[in-house]
């Protein structure tokens, strides 16, 4: 009898073991070194020609080791505001199967690619910024999005010449892959934000609150997704570019929300029960040594020690604000929404 239960239970470890390996098993995103990739396209054939159905067929080279392996994607620009006015539009990709099968990419059927905005000399810098939105979030919730940064050299052909630009950029998996992490599902109906899991909701909001963005509505999940995981709603953040800490230049402050500047913060949470709110302060405290950490570790990747700079002296008075028991009711209990 107990050769047996140590049997069942070998088995049992045996696969969590397993499965616990299968679940992490996206060499996409298990490493986060920068990856270096190379990719041409027209710019203006992007925006012309693409839209919800309608993609481009272009080569995506990377460095493997020590040389290139190249496969071909499909491509289509995403987004309405920054799709209008951006230089570099945001992409989706979508890889077919044939084309991923041994390659990096292999588990990887649809992406988001963020590229900068305009051709700035913050440009690159931006582009880290926002990334750093997404590394502040994964320290807080469990329902995020994985990412990898990528050294791009993007080719843009220009009639009978051809203009390289040297840029920063990073990949967002698909929200399905984000879901089947955790047995659920994309949830994609009008859900009132009251709805949904109220810790999870809590954390999000104190993190858009953390970075300064407005520029976001779960419940028309605008510039977010949800998902439905045990029988709740978790809300999962994404595109962070009109915030605070980006600050880019093209970021416009919602006047009706009473700021001037998307430096301004403004929480936007519901009211929810107190015990709730203390919580989430005293996890995002506790882990405030984790995000500077994240800071300190991408300092090199900045090309102006300013737009670096910038990012610490704004989550420094986030922290100033969470950490004095007057702010934190001024700015965040006394906000709480009830409609």
């Amino acid at each position: 009898m107990k050769k047996q239960v140590f049997f069942i239970l070998s088995f049992i470890f045996s696969f969590q073991i397993y499965a616990q390996n299968a679940e992490s098993t996206n060499s996409l995103f298990d490493d986060q070194n920068p990856l270096k990739v190379k990719i041409n396209y027209s710019n203006k054939e992007m925006n012309k020609k693409t839209n919800d159905s309608t993609y481009i067929t272009t080569d995506l080279a990377y460095m493997d080791g020590s040389s290139w392996k190249t496969f071909e994607v499909n491509l289509r620009a995403r987004g309405n505001f920054r799709r209008a006015k951006c230089y570099f539009p945001p992409i989706k990709m979508k890889i077919k199967k044939a084309n991923r099968e041994g390659t990096l990419f292999s588990e990887n059927k649809t992406l988001k690619l963020v590229l900068p905005c305009l051709q700035q000399k913050e440009k690159n810098d931006n582009v880290i910024q926002e990334l750093l939105g997404y590394k502040f979030y994964e320290v807080f919730s469990p329902y995020h999005f994985k990412t990898r940064e990528l050294d791009i050299e993007f080719e843009e052909p220009k009639g009978k010449k051809t203009k390289v630009y040297q840029l920063k950029g990073f990949l967002i998996e698909d929200d399905k892959k984000v879901a089947k992490r955790f047995d659920g599902k994309v949830f994609e109906r009008y859900t009132h934000p009251l709805a949904m899991d109220a810790t999870t909701s809590v954390r999000n909001t104190f993190f858009q609150y953390m970075i300064g963005n407005t520029d976001f509505s779960v419940a028309y999940q605008h510039n977010g997704k949800l998902l439905f995981v045990d029988k709740k709603i978790m809300p999962l953040p994404y595109d962070f570019d009109m915030s605070g800490l980006v600050n880019a230049s093209y970021a416009v402050a919602n006047e009706t929300l009473g700021i001037s500047s998307v430096r301004e913060r403004k929480y936007r949470g519901f009211k929810r029960a107190q015990t709730i709110i203390d919580q989430v302060r005293d996890e995002f405290i506790s882990k405030k040594g984790r995000v500077f950490e994240i800071i300190e570790s991408y300092q090199d990747h900045f090309e102006l020690e300013s737009e670096y700079s910038s990012v610490v002296e704004y989550i420094e008075e986030f922290y100033k604000i969470l950490e004095d028991d007057g702010a934190f009711q001024k700015n965040i209990v006394a906000q709480l929404r009830t409609k």
